[in-house]
């Protein structure tokens, strides 16, 4: 079933992210080809699907290789782990060559078990590498890491990937957030690693407690785990709740592919897909075409670099418009504009108006006295019904007409009214890692 002992494959060069178009294509393809050999041996999840395949492979373009290789979808992972329990067949190695387990967040469903290789994990540092490079930290700088270290594989691998870069890393969980703030004060950080809702979170902390956050020394604040990060409202509140001295830097990864994205360091507002490491494609998530560049679909990825647990044309279930061409900046790297627009189960219709919860929470960021809210969403009845209950900051002052402005703003953006309702301060929860702030219910008929 199984290869023999893994042994370490070439360690991948910071340099390939330089890579013209050609060479770049030319790199995935072989790296593509290296690792469905391995697949193909020893991966009982994957070899049924690609028995259909050519033994030699070597002479087919990457476009065409890539459309005889199956998509593969989150149901099927979640349904081979509830089959093959507990970590499923999607393993190309025996299970005692791997050494870090995670699991996935479940808010797309069930929670899915992962496991790495050491090799893996030198891969999934090497991934960080570039997004730390693109945010500017370099060796000798201290890095924050605020958010718990449980199972979700969250900032584990960037932790990891900060001290292999040289830089000094400092777990901040299981701490108070007045309690994170100081040992990013202390400690000079030049970086903080969190979620944009508790970079957010962070500042209300700091303004309540009169912690000046000019003072800090953090330059980058690089946020995963929601969309907010490319978000200009988002960001915008966030550097300047930071006292304007810090940037905000977006990236985008899941347990299951890996760190796929980062933000470079001229052009704000997208995502560059680390193509060095991952192929990525977009689709219609209907007829499962390819769109032309700049098409709004889903995004499809296949990682390069992770055949101990690989993924093949994996279907994210994220709404991206992927463009290409030189950036500014000198990479090839395609570029997700915009960042991740949505995901497509998220995605509610209000009197024949696709919505996104990303785009409600644009128009609400515009307001600044809006500390929290909640999007409550009700489907089945005669109309979606959309409730935004919309919390006031602590310096808003005693004024009433917070829920009718923010009411107002969300029809002029986006064309459907909103019953709009203030709460107490302080009513509504924070979070730390991924926010829940859209709940999603259905009603009778």
């Amino acid at each position: 079933m199984h290869d023999a002992p893994q042994s370490s494959p070439a360690v991948s060069s910071p340099a390939e992210q330089w890579l013209g178009l050609k060479e770049l294509e030319e790199l995935q393809r072989g790296k593509l080809l290296a690792g469905l050999a391995a697949v193909r041996r020893g991966n009982r999840f994957y070899r049924d699907r690609l028995a259909a395949l050519p033994s030699d492979l070597s002479a087919t373009p990457l476009a065409i290789l890539l459309q005889s290789l199956p998509l593969t979808t989150r149901q099927e992972l979640e349904q081979d782990q509830l089959d093959h329990p507990p970590y499923g067949t999607n393993l190309t190695y025996p299970l005692e060559q791997y050494c870090r387990f995670h699991q996935t967040s479940g808010t797309g469903g069930r929670p899915m078990r992962w496991l790495d290789t050491p090799q893996s994990w030198d891969w999934f540092k090497h991934c960080w590498r570039i997004i730390y490079g693109a945010a500017g930290v370099r060796p000798g700088d201290r890095v924050v890491f605020a958010f718990s270290f449980g199972p979700f594989v969250g900032f584990w691998a960037a932790f990891d990937g900060a001290a292999a870069l040289g830089a000094l890393s400092i777990p901040a969980g299981g701490l108070s957030t007045s309690a994170r703030l100081k040992l990013i004060l202390d400690n000079g950080a030049a970086a903080v690693c969190c979620t944009p809702t508790y970079a957010l979170r962070m500042a209300e902390v700091a303004a309540e407690e009169k912690v000046d956050l000019s003072r800090s020394e953090v330059r980058a604040i690089i946020v995963a785990g929601e969309a907010g990060g490319s978000v200009p409202e988002v960001r915008a509140r966030i550097e300047a709740a930071w006292g304007g001295n810090a940037r905000v830097y977006d990236h985008h990864g899941m347990t299951e592919m890996g760190p796929v994205s980062f933000e470079c360091e001229v052009v704000r507002g997208g995502l560059h897909v680390i193509e060095s490491e991952f192929i990525a494609e977009v689709i219609d998530p209907h007829t499962f075409h390819p769109l032309p560049e700049g098409g709004a679909g889903e995004l499809v990825l296949t990682n390069l670099g992770r055949w101990g647990s690989p993924l093949i044309r994996y279907r994210t279930g994220d709404r991206v418009k992927l463009v290409r061409g030189r950036c500014t900046c000198g990479r090839w790297y395609a570029r997700l504009d915009g960042g991740i627009l949505g995901r497509f189960d998220d995605m509610f219709i209000v009197r024949g108006n696709n919505v996104f919860p990303n785009a409600v929470e644009a128009v609400i960021r515009r307001i600044p006295e809006v500390a929290e809210f909640r999007l409550t969403v009700l489907e089945g009845g005669p109309l979606t019904q959309v409730r935004l209950e919309v919390e006031p900051a602590a310096t808003a002052g005693a004024g009433g007409d917070l829920a009718n402005r923010v009411a107002k703003a969300v029809q002029e953006a986006l064309s459907f009214r909103a019953e709009v309702v203030q709460v107490p301060p302080g009513s509504l929860p924070r979070f730390e890692l991924k926010a829940k702030r859209f709940v999603r219910r259905r009603v009778d008929q």
